[in-house]
């Protein structure tokens, strides 16, 4: 494969000296000042939770079984936000951060985007990357190129919305094997799959099955916001699990993770459909108003010869996980925080579509002074470096789908 020209920089946002000495646990990934602190539990998180957003209402927060994820849009309330979660006695841990995104190379960026931005439900946001309004699914770079590629790619997405997000979008009938299949202008391709309630009960009415099931609850005060948190961590806790909670202004995402609402998945002696019923409950106790039209799912399928092989660099390059149930080729953030990845047989005689160049590639932003780590892993996966640049390095894997990781500070 010919080495390409090293990629062009995008500015990063750097904090003052006295924001690096007196909060050093923060780095701006993917333009966003973010920190990952430590916690033993969901409830541990949600205190965090409830911290930062009486101090930054604007701020994302992430809550895990092992963590909160916290993302601010400035500098101002960082050393805030670190102190409270000092006084909860968590400790930051930068090295676990990691952004995914997606990047679309096109001969004709702007026919691209009114096909991607209602299909995901995306915004477009700075210099014309689409971004998910939840800050949860990854965001889509649609980027200019001088080489037409017309095979079909070896990457594509899923993206998984109720039934009545998609209905109002005026796709048509799709192709591919189960007609969910649709192509931009280039012939990238998304299936777009429609969810459904998650069982047919009035206790679970609030949770969409969008390959996981998920509830989606506005709020109207802070104070409700971090109730519901509360409660959610609390119920998930003492059912023992690893629920994914999002916070974000006016709302409160309660997520199983994919698949992890059936008992073969998440391995544990309980029924979900209670613990959501639960949940529902609670968040109606406390007046949260049900959104089920924001729930979403996004996830990346990449097509391989040599499955076994490609994975093998993929889950290196990205810090994932197998998933745990035998035969099947997902690869999984362990902190739910970055999208699913899917491993597909591609036929090994398909000469021409794989030496094509893919028009999608992935982007990974982690804290500079674990990028070099990350890179040696991949290349001792069987990665190469096509191109590198200051904190920037282009690889492929051993059959030329493309990584860029970026160091960020």
């Amino acid at each position: 494969m010919t080495p390409l020209a090293p990629r062009p920089r995008r500015q990063r946002t750097h904090y003052g000296a006295g924001m690096a000495a007196s909060a050093p646990e923060w780095r701006t990934v993917d333009d966003a000042l973010t920190a990952w602190f430590d916690a033993p539990s969901l409830a541990a998180g949600a205190a965090v939770a409830a911290r930062v957003v009486e101090i930054a209402a604007d701020a994302a927060v992430d809550v895990r079984a092992t963590g909160a994820r916290v993302r601010l849009d400035g500098h101002q309330h960082a050393a805030a936000v670190s102190a409270a979660a000092a006084d909860l006695g968590l400790a930051a841990n930068p090295a676990v951060l990691a952004q995914v995104s997606v990047v679309v190379e096109s001969t004709d960026p702007v026919a691209l985007e009114p096909f991607w931005r209602p299909v995901l439900g995306y915004q477009t946001g700075a210099g014309g990357t689409l971004t998910d309004p939840l800050r949860r699914d990854p965001p889509i770079r649609i980027e200019r190129s001088a080489e037409a590629r017309p095979l079909r790619n070896r990457l594509h997405l899923d993206v998984v919305r109720p039934a009545a997000a998609i209905e109002p979008l005026g796709l048509g009938n799709g192709g591919g094997p189960y007609g969910l299949c649709h192509t931009d202008a280039d012939g990238n391709e998304v299936d777009v799959v429609p969810g459904d309630p998650l069982g047919d009960r009035a206790a679970t009415a609030d949770w969409q099955l969008v390959f996981g099931a998920v509830a989606c609850y506005r709020t109207t005060s802070v104070r409700q916001q971090v109730a519901l948190v509360a409660r959610a961590a609390s119920l998930a806790d003492a059912a023992g699990f690893p629920m994914l909670i999002d916070l974000r202004p006016g709302l409160v995402v309660i997520d199983s993770g994919k698949d992890r609402a059936d008992p073969d998945a998440h391995g544990l002696d309980l029924d979900f459909l209670d613990l959501a019923g639960q949940i529902q409950i609670a968040a109606r106790e406390l007046r949260a108003k049900a959104a089920p039209e924001l729930a979403r799912f996004v996830q990346v399928f990449l097509d391989a010869a040599d499955v076994g092989t490609v994975r093998c660099f993929w889950t290196a390059a990205l810090g994932y996980v197998p998933d745990r149930r035998d035969g099947l080729t997902d690869i999984v953030d362990p902190r739910g925080l970055n999208p699913v990845l899917v491993f597909q047989q591609l036929d090994a005689t398909d000469a021409a579509r794989r030496r094509q160049r893919s028009r999608i590639r992935l982007q990974l932003a982690v804290p500079a002074e674990v990028a070099e780590s990350r890179l040696a892993s991949a290349l001792n996966a069987d990665g190469q470096v096509l191109d590198e640049a200051a904190d920037r390095w282009h690889l492929a894997d051993p059959e030329g789908n493309e990584l860029v990781i970026v160091g960020a500070r």
